[in-house]
């Protein structure tokens, strides 16, 4: 074998256990979804978020600091946090919607471990 076969077996093999690890897709390559197909209180959240408050939780609007780097890097405190109500839990849960200073929407239902960008509106127009 190779040098080269080596290096690239090697690489290969981290890129999958990252993937299997929760890091799934690249900071710059995270899917997306639209708007209208976020859960209701996802929808709630982003409308509290454009309003300005108030919001449920104390912790809302705290920065995120994008420890895990799933989201592009970016400089300390473009990111905010805010809490996706989940029916039935009687505590903050796992869902989250991260809002950037330049106005970029990520939902995530796993607490952080992944994000999904959100549309404006789907391919459609539909908001």
């Amino acid at each position: 074998m190779t040098a080269a076969f080596l290096i690239a077996a090697c690489l290969l093999a981290f890129g999958a256990a990252a993937l299997l690890q929760g890091q799934g897709a690249a900071p710059d390559r995270l899917p997306e979804m639209a708007v209208a197909a976020l859960p209701a209180e996802a929808r709630a959240t982003i409308r509290l978020i454009q309003q300005g408050g108030p919001y449920p939780y104390e912790r809302d609007g705290t920065v995120f600091h994008n420890y895990e780097k799933r989201l592009p890097q970016r400089e300390t405190g473009h990111y905010r946090e805010y809490t996706v109500r989940t029916p039935g839990l009687a505590h903050r849960g796992a869902r989250r919607i991260v809002a950037g200073s330049g106005g970029e929407l990520y939902y995530t239902d796993d607490h952080y471990r992944s994000f999904m960008r959100i549309r404006e509106k789907s391919p459609s127009g539909e908001r």
